[in-house]
This record gives structure tokens, C-alpha cells and sequence, in this order.
């Protein structure tokens, strides 16, 4: 298996132009908190029988979550704290949006369609098509990769998140 300097290089040859950069700082996050509310919504737990706490938290979008962590696990311990943070604060998100008057399934679709449209469109304004188009792990690598090209774009690190020059 690749290294994660490696996927984060690989992943930052189709994101070098700083519009599309900001793009992928932005809608990442919204995919990711809109994709797992959407999988929050297949009620696993209920299928399963379970009743209470148990059928709430036992879905579609934890299920997903737990099944990514090794991924990240083997790309190192720090990787998997930062997208256990990523996992927590989205699932804060979901909660929050699945208790208020809002539809949480109407609320995420939206999300998640709107970010890929300007996420299409960070890449035709690159002119590369993206990463995952080739290999669908890097849908797993863009959280990471903004994670870290964040600080960088904020001034409050001296090299980008994929190890070179912007």
C-alpha cells in the first residue's frame, strides 16, 4: 500500500491551482459531513431489531465511518486522530441537524450535490480531472489532504499539505 506522503502527493498533482485548492478547503468537509448523513439514514439498527440509543447510532453513516478508520489507521496514528475529529464534529452535525425542524436527508442531499457541482468546476477551472476518477481511495485522501493544505493557505505552516509548492 501506498505511504501517505505518496498519497498526498499523487493527490496534489490534481490540485495545484490555488481556486481549486480553496474549492476542496471548502467542499470537502460538506461532502464529507453530507455523505455520512445521507448513509445515516439507512436505519442498520432497526433492521438489525435493536431498540432505543442502540438503533439510533447504529446506521448506515457510522457504519461507514468505522469501516474507513482502518484506512487511516494504516496511514498512521496521528491521521486517524484527525479524521476521528472529523468523524466526531460530523456526527455533532448530523445529530443536531437530525433533532431540529430541518430534514436531515433533504438538508445533506442538497449539501452534497451543490459541493460536487463547484467541486466539478474547481477541476475544469485546474483542467485536471479528479484524483478518485482513477482510484477511489482518494475520495478517503481529500479530508486529509485539506486538513493539512489549510494551516498552509492560512500562513500558519511553511509547506503545503502535499509536501510542495503551491
Amino acid at each position: 500500500m501506498r505511504n501517505l506522503a505518496t498519497f498526498l502527493a499523487d493527490y496534489g498533482e490534481s490540485h495545484r491551482h490555488p481556486v481549486n485548492q480553496w474549492v476542496h478547503i471548502v467542499c470537502v468537509p460538506i461532502i464529507f459531513v453530507a455523505t455520512l448523513g445521507l448513509f445515516w439514514l439507512i436505519p442498520v439498527g432497526q433492521w438489525l431489531g435493536l431498540d432505543g440509543a442502540a438503533a439510533y447510532w447504529i446506521n448506515g453513516g457510522t457504519l461507514l465511518a468505522l469501516a474507513c478508520m482502518p484506512f487511516y489507521l494504516r496511514l498512521s496514528l496521528g491521521v486517524s486522530l484527525l479524521m476521528l475529529g472529523w468523524l466526531l464534529a460530523s456526527l455533532w452535525l448530523i445529530t443536531t441537524v437530525d433533532r431540529s425542524a430541518l430534514s436531515l436527508g433533504w438538508s445533506a442531499l442538497a449539501l452534497w450535490l451543490g459541493a460536487w457541482a463547484v467541486q466539478v468546476w474547481g477541476h475544469k477551472v485546474e483542467g485536471k480531472k479528479p484524483s478518485f476518477v482513477d482510484d477511489l481511495v482518494f475520495l478517503l485522501v481529500g479530508p486529509v489532504f485539506v486538513s493539512l493544505e489549510l494551516p498552509y493557505k492560512l500562513g500558519l505552516s511553511r509547506t503545503p499539505g502535499h509536501g510542495k509548492p503551491s
